[in-house]
């Protein structure tokens, strides 16, 4: 049995929200590597449209109070949690108010994708980082799941490296599809750097949309993984320019996905 730590960070995760398969895929996953041994923990926004009362979340005081820098601006991170029924595991929810109570996740009710997406994508990355480094837990790999997470393997891979925490995480990809096409403000990079990151390294954010966040978590990713979805032309062509610098993963949605999965994260845990 592996004993491999997997953080999970992702969008979206069944019962608490689903508005893609990343929600399914987040259930199925992290369960079934559980089952094999492997030790888990689970980072997901919390979005308005999470019902606290109904899915029981409870804010984690010893966890919260951290301020997080979004370019010049400093948010409160508060931190809740709640049990997947059925299963010993617990999902962490990444709350700020101005960030993640409106009752919607990247649109509003007229379909308009909210002009903050980033700097809420921002917040959550750094807040994943930041509570894991408060919890004390060193994963030994980080599994970054849809756009909104692409900022992770960038932060691993400068800011993060020299942390005793995650000095020798690997990080792992996964990409679906979205037909996002806003342009974020000029002041995005601006917004996304931290300690030992210059614009040299964030050159895949400069088409300033959610493409932008793809390419720079396939970049920085140790491992890049490809669902089986039929993917927009933007998308494919980011893994036709990046299949010439690295190799990309393909995993079925079928009954050998935990077996691939396993297989694929004692690889890269090496």
């Amino acid at each position: 049995m592996s004993k491999l730590r997997i953080l999970y960070a992702a969008t979206e995760i069944n019962p608490f929200l689903q508005t893609t398969k990343v929600a399914e895929f987040l259930q199925t996953l992290p369960q079934g590597m559980q089952e094999r041994g492997m030790e888990i923990r689970i980072f997901v926004p919390r979005f308005g449209l999470i019902n606290e009362r109904k899915n029981r979340l409870h804010e984690v005081v010893r966890l919260s109070g951290i301020n997080i820098a979004v370019g010049d601006d400093e948010k409160p991170l508060v931190i809740k949690v709640a049990s997947i029924p059925n299963a010993k595991l617990q999902v962490y929810f990444i709350d700020n108010e101005d960030y993640f109570h409106r009752k919607s996740v990247f649109v509003d009710k007229n379909n308009k994708f909210h002009q903050d997406n980033d700097e809420r994508a921002i917040f959550f990355c750094k807040g994943v980082l930041e509570t894991v480094k408060k919890l004390g837990w060193s994963p030994d790999i980080v599994h970054c799941n849809d756009w909104m997470t692409g900022l992770i393997p960038l932060y691993l891979k400068t800011t993060y490296k020299k942390d005793p925490i995650f000095k020798d995480a690997k990080s792992m990809f996964t990409v679906y599809n979205n037909n996002y096409t806003h342009k974020f403000d000029s002041d995005l990079m601006e917004k996304v750097k931290m300690l030992d990151i210059d614009d040299s390294m964030l050159k895949e954010l400069e088409s300033a949309d959610c493409d932008g966040f793809i390419k720079c978590g396939m970049a920085y990713a140790d491992a890049v993984i490809k669902t089986n979805e039929d993917f927009s032309e933007n998308i494919n062509a980011l893994f036709n320019d990046f299949m010439k610098k690295k190799t990309i993963s393909t995993v079925s949605d079928d009954s050998t996905l935990l077996d691939n999965y396993y297989n694929l994260y004692n690889e890269l845990g090496k």
